[in-house]
Protein backbone atom coordinates (compact mmCIF):
# COMPACT_ATOMS: atom_id res chain seq x y z
CA UNK A 1 0.00 0.00 0.00
CA UNK A 2 1.41 3.17 -1.03
CA UNK A 3 2.64 5.68 2.24
CA UNK A 4 1.28 8.63 0.38
CA UNK A 5 -2.21 7.58 0.67
CA UNK A 6 -1.74 8.27 4.41
CA UNK A 7 -1.16 12.14 3.31
CA UNK A 8 -4.22 11.96 1.69
CA UNK A 9 -6.08 10.63 4.60
CA UNK A 10 -4.82 14.15 6.70
CA UNK A 11 -5.29 16.09 3.92
CA UNK A 12 -9.35 15.26 3.68
CA UNK A 13 -9.56 15.20 7.51
CA UNK A 14 -7.41 18.95 7.56
CA UNK A 15 -10.14 19.81 4.80
CA UNK A 16 -12.90 19.04 6.70
CA UNK A 17 -12.26 20.21 10.04
CA UNK A 18 -11.75 23.74 8.16
CA UNK A 19 -15.17 23.43 6.39
CA UNK A 20 -16.57 23.10 9.88
CA UNK A 21 -17.21 19.16 10.46
CA UNK A 22 -17.70 18.07 13.79
CA UNK A 23 -14.16 16.50 14.50
CA UNK A 24 -15.29 13.08 16.37
CA UNK A 25 -17.50 12.58 13.09
CA UNK A 26 -14.95 13.70 10.86
CA UNK A 27 -11.99 11.49 12.33
CA UNK A 28 -14.07 8.73 12.80
CA UNK A 29 -15.99 8.47 9.22
CA UNK A 30 -12.99 9.68 7.00
CA UNK A 31 -11.22 6.80 8.30
CA UNK A 32 -13.54 3.84 8.47
CA UNK A 33 -14.26 5.43 4.70
CA UNK A 34 -10.33 4.78 3.97
CA UNK A 35 -10.50 1.66 5.99
CA UNK A 36 -12.63 -0.55 3.98
CA UNK A 37 -11.19 0.99 0.52
CA UNK A 38 -7.72 0.30 1.60
CA UNK A 39 -8.27 -2.75 4.07
CA UNK A 40 -11.38 -4.03 3.09
CA UNK A 41 -13.92 -5.84 5.55
CA UNK A 42 -11.62 -6.92 7.89
CA UNK A 43 -10.86 -3.69 8.97
CA UNK A 44 -14.43 -3.88 10.29
CA UNK A 45 -13.28 -6.78 12.48
CA UNK A 46 -10.52 -5.21 14.13
CA UNK A 47 -12.32 -1.66 15.03
CA UNK A 48 -14.70 -2.92 17.26
CA UNK A 49 -11.58 -4.65 19.55
CA UNK A 50 -9.68 -1.06 19.46
CA UNK A 51 -12.62 0.62 20.60
CA UNK A 52 -13.63 -2.09 23.20
CA UNK A 53 -10.01 -1.63 24.65
CA UNK A 54 -10.23 2.33 25.07
CA UNK A 55 -13.82 1.93 26.65
CA UNK A 56 -12.57 -0.25 29.06
CA UNK A 57 -9.97 1.55 30.12
CA UNK A 58 -9.99 1.81 33.76
CA UNK A 59 -7.70 4.60 33.90
CA UNK A 60 -10.52 6.85 32.00
CA UNK A 61 -12.84 5.99 34.69
CA UNK A 62 -10.84 9.64 35.96
CA UNK A 63 -12.32 11.83 32.47
CA UNK A 64 -15.97 11.41 34.57
CA UNK A 65 -14.61 11.69 37.73
CA UNK A 66 -12.86 15.01 36.98
CA UNK A 67 -15.85 16.47 35.21
CA UNK A 68 -18.00 15.75 37.99
CA UNK A 69 -15.50 17.37 40.42
CA UNK A 70 -15.39 20.35 38.05
CA UNK A 71 -19.16 20.83 37.50
CA UNK A 72 -20.00 20.64 41.28
CA UNK A 73 -17.42 22.85 41.98
CA UNK A 74 -18.88 25.94 39.59
CA UNK A 75 -21.78 25.30 41.79
CA UNK A 76 -20.55 25.59 44.99
CA UNK A 77 -20.49 29.11 44.53
CA UNK A 78 -16.18 29.06 45.45
CA UNK A 79 -14.97 30.91 42.44
CA UNK A 80 -17.28 34.09 42.94
CA UNK A 81 -16.10 33.81 46.92
CA UNK A 82 -12.59 33.73 45.01
CA UNK A 83 -13.04 36.59 42.78
CA UNK A 84 -14.31 38.91 45.37
CA UNK A 85 -11.52 38.17 47.92
CA UNK A 86 -8.85 38.28 45.27
CA UNK A 87 -10.11 41.60 43.71
CA UNK A 88 -9.85 43.33 47.12
CA UNK A 89 -6.45 41.84 47.95
CA UNK A 90 -5.03 42.78 44.71
CA UNK A 91 -7.36 45.93 44.30
CA UNK A 92 -4.96 48.83 45.46
CA UNK A 93 -2.74 47.72 42.54
CA UNK A 94 -3.27 48.41 38.88
CA UNK A 95 -4.04 45.87 37.26
CA UNK A 96 -5.23 44.11 40.23
CA UNK A 97 -8.67 43.21 38.97
CA UNK A 98 -6.75 41.18 35.93
CA UNK A 99 -3.81 39.97 38.07
CA UNK A 100 -6.85 38.43 40.28
CA UNK A 101 -9.14 36.55 37.84
CA UNK A 102 -5.43 34.51 36.84
CA UNK A 103 -4.93 33.86 40.48
CA UNK A 104 -8.30 32.52 40.59
CA UNK A 105 -7.98 30.75 37.39
CA UNK A 106 -4.87 29.08 38.25
CA UNK A 107 -6.95 27.58 41.83
CA UNK A 108 -10.07 26.73 40.03
CA UNK A 109 -7.81 24.80 37.01
CA UNK A 110 -5.99 22.99 40.13
CA UNK A 111 -9.53 22.40 41.44
CA UNK A 112 -11.38 21.29 38.42
CA UNK A 113 -9.49 19.87 35.32
CA UNK A 114 -11.97 21.39 33.43
CA UNK A 115 -11.75 24.21 31.06
CA UNK A 116 -15.54 25.35 30.16
CA UNK A 117 -16.90 25.53 32.97
CA UNK A 118 -13.85 28.04 34.33
CA UNK A 119 -14.09 29.82 31.47
CA UNK A 120 -18.06 30.38 31.38
CA UNK A 121 -17.61 31.13 35.46
CA UNK A 122 -14.71 33.54 35.16
CA UNK A 123 -16.71 35.28 32.27
CA UNK A 124 -19.37 35.65 33.99
CA UNK A 125 -18.13 37.20 37.56
CA UNK A 126 -15.82 39.17 36.46
CA UNK A 127 -16.00 40.23 32.48
CA UNK A 128 -18.71 43.44 33.98
CA UNK A 129 -16.96 44.26 37.12
CA UNK A 130 -13.66 44.37 34.75
CA UNK A 131 -15.50 46.40 32.22
CA UNK A 132 -17.47 48.62 34.48
CA UNK A 133 -14.21 49.77 36.77
CA UNK A 134 -12.40 50.81 33.34
CA UNK A 135 -10.22 48.05 31.85
CA UNK A 136 -10.24 48.06 27.78
CA UNK A 137 -12.14 45.57 26.68
CA UNK A 138 -9.26 43.34 25.26
CA UNK A 139 -7.65 43.52 28.57
CA UNK A 140 -10.48 42.11 30.13
CA UNK A 141 -11.60 39.11 27.79
CA UNK A 142 -7.88 38.05 26.83
CA UNK A 143 -7.07 37.61 30.41
CA UNK A 144 -10.24 35.58 31.28
CA UNK A 145 -9.70 33.46 28.30
CA UNK A 146 -6.39 32.70 29.06
CA UNK A 147 -6.58 32.26 32.44
CA UNK A 148 -9.68 30.42 32.18
CA UNK A 149 -7.47 27.17 30.06
CA UNK A 150 -4.75 27.01 32.86
CA UNK A 151 -6.76 24.40 33.09
CA UNK A 152 -5.33 22.68 29.87
CA UNK A 153 -2.10 22.36 31.94
CA UNK A 154 -2.62 22.73 35.75
CA UNK A 155 -3.56 19.22 36.91
CA UNK A 156 -5.70 17.71 37.21
CA UNK A 157 -6.12 18.20 33.76
CA UNK A 158 -8.19 15.95 31.32
CA UNK A 159 -5.98 16.43 28.68
CA UNK A 160 -3.24 15.28 30.48
CA UNK A 161 -5.38 11.83 31.47
CA UNK A 162 -6.22 11.59 27.85
CA UNK A 163 -2.82 12.15 26.32
CA UNK A 164 -1.24 9.61 29.30
CA UNK A 165 -3.69 6.76 28.30
CA UNK A 166 -2.97 7.14 25.12
CA UNK A 167 0.46 7.38 24.76
CA UNK A 168 0.57 4.80 27.93
CA UNK A 169 2.71 7.22 29.96
CA UNK A 170 2.15 7.33 34.04
CA UNK A 171 -0.70 10.32 34.18
CA UNK A 172 0.78 10.87 38.08
CA UNK A 173 4.05 11.93 36.06
CA UNK A 174 2.26 14.05 34.10
CA UNK A 175 1.12 15.77 36.33
CA UNK A 176 4.01 16.18 38.19
CA UNK A 177 5.53 17.62 35.00
CA UNK A 178 2.71 20.34 34.05
CA UNK A 179 3.27 21.98 38.22
CA UNK A 180 6.33 23.95 36.96
CA UNK A 181 4.59 24.70 33.47
CA UNK A 182 1.84 25.71 34.48
CA UNK A 183 2.69 27.87 37.35
CA UNK A 184 5.41 29.51 34.86
CA UNK A 185 2.35 30.29 32.98
CA UNK A 186 0.57 32.16 35.91
CA UNK A 187 3.43 34.15 36.31
CA UNK A 188 4.36 35.37 32.95
CA UNK A 189 0.39 36.26 32.73
CA UNK A 190 0.43 38.58 35.91
CA UNK A 191 3.90 40.10 34.32
CA UNK A 192 2.45 40.90 31.44
CA UNK A 193 -0.55 42.26 32.95
CA UNK A 194 1.73 44.96 35.59
CA UNK A 195 3.73 45.82 31.99
CA UNK A 196 0.77 46.67 30.14
CA UNK A 197 -0.77 48.38 33.43
CA UNK A 198 2.45 50.47 33.57
CA UNK A 199 2.54 51.30 29.95
CA UNK A 200 -1.70 52.28 29.57
CA UNK A 201 -1.98 53.38 32.74
CA UNK A 202 -5.95 53.89 32.07
CA UNK A 203 -6.15 50.60 30.09
CA UNK A 204 -6.08 48.89 34.02
CA UNK A 205 -6.95 51.24 36.89
CA UNK A 206 -7.12 50.34 40.24
CA UNK A 207 -9.48 50.30 42.41
CA UNK A 208 -10.91 52.87 44.48
CA UNK A 209 -9.38 53.53 48.13
CA UNK A 210 -12.63 54.26 49.96
CA UNK A 211 -14.45 50.56 48.80
CA UNK A 212 -10.93 48.49 49.83
CA UNK A 213 -10.83 51.13 53.03
CA UNK A 214 -12.41 48.16 55.42
CA UNK A 215 -10.16 45.54 53.50
CA UNK A 216 -7.55 45.29 56.33
CA UNK A 217 -6.07 44.00 59.39
CA UNK A 218 -7.41 40.96 60.94
CA UNK A 219 -10.78 41.01 58.78
CA UNK A 220 -8.46 40.72 55.58
CA UNK A 221 -6.41 37.92 56.72
CA UNK A 222 -9.05 35.98 57.84
CA UNK A 223 -11.13 36.58 54.64
CA UNK A 224 -8.24 35.11 52.29
CA UNK A 225 -7.57 32.38 54.90
CA UNK A 226 -11.32 31.44 54.57
CA UNK A 227 -11.55 31.91 50.75
CA UNK A 228 -8.67 29.51 50.37
CA UNK A 229 -8.96 26.98 53.09
CA UNK A 230 -11.51 24.69 50.87
CA UNK A 231 -10.09 24.79 47.76
CA UNK A 232 -6.52 24.25 49.52
CA UNK A 233 -7.92 20.93 50.97
CA UNK A 234 -9.48 19.98 47.93
CA UNK A 235 -5.90 20.07 45.87
CA UNK A 236 -4.18 18.64 48.58
CA UNK A 237 -6.62 15.85 49.11
CA UNK A 238 -6.16 15.37 44.91
CA UNK A 239 -2.58 16.21 43.66
CA UNK A 240 -1.11 15.17 47.33
CA UNK A 241 -2.65 11.34 47.36
CA UNK A 242 -1.31 11.22 43.38
CA UNK A 243 2.03 12.41 44.26
CA UNK A 244 2.63 10.62 47.33
CA UNK A 245 1.66 7.59 45.63
CA UNK A 246 -1.13 7.11 48.16
CA UNK A 247 -3.56 6.89 45.12
CA UNK A 248 -3.80 6.45 41.53
CA UNK A 249 -5.03 9.28 39.44
CA UNK A 250 -8.52 7.20 39.34
CA UNK A 251 -8.61 6.97 42.89
CA UNK A 252 -7.80 10.75 43.65
CA UNK A 253 -10.41 11.69 41.04
CA UNK A 254 -13.22 10.00 42.90
CA UNK A 255 -11.74 11.49 46.07
CA UNK A 256 -12.18 14.75 44.64
CA UNK A 257 -15.63 14.27 43.38
CA UNK A 258 -16.94 13.05 47.07
CA UNK A 259 -14.34 16.42 48.31
CA UNK A 260 -16.50 18.89 45.63
CA UNK A 261 -20.02 17.22 46.47
CA UNK A 262 -19.01 17.85 50.47
CA UNK A 263 -18.14 21.55 49.41
CA UNK A 264 -20.92 22.12 47.96
CA UNK A 265 -22.74 20.97 50.61
CA UNK A 266 -20.71 23.30 53.51
CA UNK A 267 -21.64 26.06 50.90
CA UNK A 268 -25.05 25.35 51.19
CA UNK A 269 -25.76 25.06 47.47
CA UNK A 270 -26.31 21.36 47.00
CA UNK A 271 -29.66 20.10 46.35
CA UNK A 272 -31.61 17.45 44.00
CA UNK A 273 -31.96 19.90 40.73
CA UNK A 274 -27.98 20.84 40.94
CA UNK A 275 -27.22 17.33 41.49
CA UNK A 276 -29.52 16.97 38.19
CA UNK A 277 -27.78 19.59 36.43
CA UNK A 278 -24.26 18.44 37.36
CA UNK A 279 -24.80 14.92 36.97
CA UNK A 280 -26.29 15.93 33.04
CA UNK A 281 -23.36 18.45 32.48
CA UNK A 282 -21.60 15.54 32.88
CA UNK A 283 -22.77 12.46 30.68
CA UNK A 284 -22.60 15.33 27.95
CA UNK A 285 -18.97 16.45 28.42
CA UNK A 286 -17.88 12.88 28.73
CA UNK A 287 -19.54 11.83 25.68
CA UNK A 288 -18.07 14.23 23.63
CA UNK A 289 -14.85 13.21 25.15
CA UNK A 290 -15.27 9.41 24.12
CA UNK A 291 -16.91 10.15 20.94
CA UNK A 292 -13.35 11.84 20.52
CA UNK A 293 -11.60 9.37 21.45
CA UNK A 294 -13.48 6.62 19.25
CA UNK A 295 -13.16 8.71 16.37
CA UNK A 296 -9.24 9.15 17.14
CA UNK A 297 -8.82 5.50 17.83
CA UNK A 298 -10.24 5.11 14.27
CA UNK A 299 -8.16 7.38 12.66
CA UNK A 300 -4.95 6.48 13.94
CA UNK A 301 -5.51 2.49 13.46
CA UNK A 302 -5.94 3.33 9.83
CA UNK A 303 -3.57 5.54 9.47
CA UNK A 304 -0.68 2.99 10.91
CA UNK A 305 -2.46 1.02 8.59
CA UNK A 306 -1.56 2.91 5.63
CA UNK A 307 1.93 3.32 7.88
CA UNK A 308 1.50 6.91 7.87
CA UNK A 309 3.57 6.73 11.26
CA UNK A 310 7.07 5.29 9.08
CA UNK A 311 6.37 7.89 6.64
CA UNK A 312 6.29 10.49 9.22
CA UNK A 313 9.18 9.02 11.04
CA UNK A 314 11.00 8.71 7.73
CA UNK A 315 10.66 12.97 6.93
CA UNK A 316 11.37 14.06 9.75
CA UNK A 317 14.72 11.70 10.15
CA UNK A 318 15.22 13.05 6.17
CA UNK A 319 15.10 16.69 7.07
CA UNK A 320 17.64 16.19 9.49
CA UNK A 321 15.98 18.85 11.85
CA UNK A 322 17.49 19.01 15.36
CA UNK A 323 15.41 18.82 18.81
CA UNK A 324 14.56 22.54 18.99
CA UNK A 325 13.35 22.45 15.43
CA UNK A 326 11.22 19.55 16.20
CA UNK A 327 10.09 21.02 19.11
CA UNK A 328 8.97 23.71 17.09
CA UNK A 329 6.99 21.61 14.35
CA UNK A 330 5.29 19.65 16.94
CA UNK A 331 4.24 23.30 18.87
CA UNK A 332 3.37 24.37 15.29
CA UNK A 333 1.15 21.79 14.63
CA UNK A 334 -0.40 21.43 18.27
CA UNK A 335 -1.05 24.88 17.70
CA UNK A 336 -2.93 24.91 14.48
CA UNK A 337 -4.81 21.76 15.69
CA UNK A 338 -5.97 23.95 18.25
CA UNK A 339 -8.30 25.91 16.31
CA UNK A 340 -10.41 22.65 15.64
CA UNK A 341 -9.68 20.20 18.61
CA UNK A 342 -11.28 21.87 22.06
CA UNK A 343 -9.52 19.03 23.84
Amino acid sequence: MPEWISLVLFGVVFALLLFGFPVAFTLGGVSLIFGYFTFGLNFFQLLPLRIWGTMTNYVLIAVPLFVYMGLMLEKSGLAEELLETMALLFGRLRGGLAISVVVVGAVLAASTGIVGATVVTMGLLSLPTMLKRGYTPELATGTICASGTLGQIIPPSIVLVLLGSIMNISIGDMFMGAVIPGLVLVVLYIVWIVIVAFVRPKSAPAMPADELAAFRGKDMYKRIFRAFLLPFFLILAVLGSIFAGIASPTEAAAVGALGATGLTLWQKKFNMNTLREVMKGTTLLTCMVFVLLVGATAFGLVFRGLSGDRYITHLILDSQMGPHMFLFVVMLVIFIAGFFIDF
